[in-house]
């Protein structure tokens, strides 16, 4: 059972699992909670209709109906990524972390699921309090709980909680994973996120707009790395326990990853300059460097193998 399967890890989650499964004679049933059909109808265009893929539609964050089906494994994926929604959501995006987390939870303890996989972010580790070594599980950081912003990383770090309590007190094997910004095929273009917007760019054949001095430094992850990152720890993972899924060796400064963008398709002729930020209710990161350490996935035997420049054009060729 995968939650949020409108969305971007969710979607791509699912139809590797059902290509998994065809692969190797698995004889797998994946369940896809969605809060709407549609957006999941198009994410998983090609897939609909398959004896071996069924879609429920159903907000976590509400109480699930007694029908509600049971699942050997319940990876909860339900979420408002885009910092987009922060501001014009905050509500919606803190439920589905907190409420929801705590539906899920409760349902992989009833249908005795044998493991739990918590999407939460690295966003939980705030603002570090040291902008220089990459972070590490136990780095965190300073929040401000009233700033409206942190109604993503102040609901990821209870759900987390939730995952450790659920394990402590009910035997639940529940494992989080933190994923870092993570890109690829399938990737909204109106994200909202720079990286969507300098694919967006390249797809429409337009220059490169940059909102800030384009310093602030991000570790990119392509998102089949991701997808084998997060089912390493949903079948290897310690009970209880979270892991940075991320790719330090591609990280990069914005202002880097747009001349990087720009230069992938010279035929496209894209340039890059400077604008004045847009307003909106697009809440802006504090954080100048976000770079995980992923020392402690590597035990569990996974590292990621796509760079930048093969990550980001296999990206914009899918829309191309």
């Amino acid at each position: 059972m995968v939650t949020g399967g409108g969305g971007f890890l969710a979607a791509y989650l699912i139809k590797s699992l059902i290509r998994a499964s065809e692969l190797h004679s698995l004889e797998m049933r994946v369940v896809c909670v969605v809060r709407i059909t549609e957006k999941a109808n198009r994410r998983l265009a090609g897939y609909i209709g398959r004896d071996d893929l069924s879609i429920i539609e159903q907000d976590v964050s509400k109480p699930l109906p007694e029908s509600f089906p049971s699942a050997d494994f319940v990876i909860h994926a339900a979420s408002q990524a885009s910092p987009k929604y922060y501001g014009s959501d905050p509500v919606g995006t803190l439920l589905a972390n907190s409420s929801g987390t705590v539906h899920m939870l409760d349902h992989a303890k009833r249908c005795k699921a044998e493991r739990f996989l918590f999407f939460s972010s690295a966003e939980v580790y705030g603002t570090p309090l040291q902008d220089g070594s990459p972070l590490s599980e136990t780095d965190y950081g300073y929040l401000d709980p009233m700033e409206v912003r942190s109604c993503y990383a102040e609901s990821k770090r209870i759900g987390e909680t939730m995952c450790s309590a659920w394990s402590h007190q009910y035997g639940l094997h529940a494992s989080v994973v933190r994923p870092f910004h993570t890109y690829g095929p399938g990737l909204a273009l109106d994200d909202g996120r720079v990286f969507a917007d300098f694919v967006a760019a390249v797809v429409e054949k337009r220059d490169i707009s940059l909102q800030s001095d384009g310093m602030a430094q991000r570790a990119f992850c392509y998102i089949a790395d991701a997808t084998a990152a997060f089912l390493t720890v949903l079948l290897t993972g310690e009970k209880a326990t979270a892991y940075n899924v991320g790719n330090p060796d591609a990280e990069i400064s914005i202002r880097n990853l747009a001349t990087l963008v720009a230069n992938l398709f010279p035929e496209r002729r894209i340039g890059t300059f400077f604008s004045e930020p847009k307003s909106g209710t697009y809440l802006k990161s504090p954080v100048m460097r976000a770079c995980p350490s992923i020392q402690k996935i590597r035990q569990l035997g996974w590292y990621p193998t796509t760079g930048l420049e093969d990550g980001f054009r296999r990206t914009i060729q899918a829309y191309l």
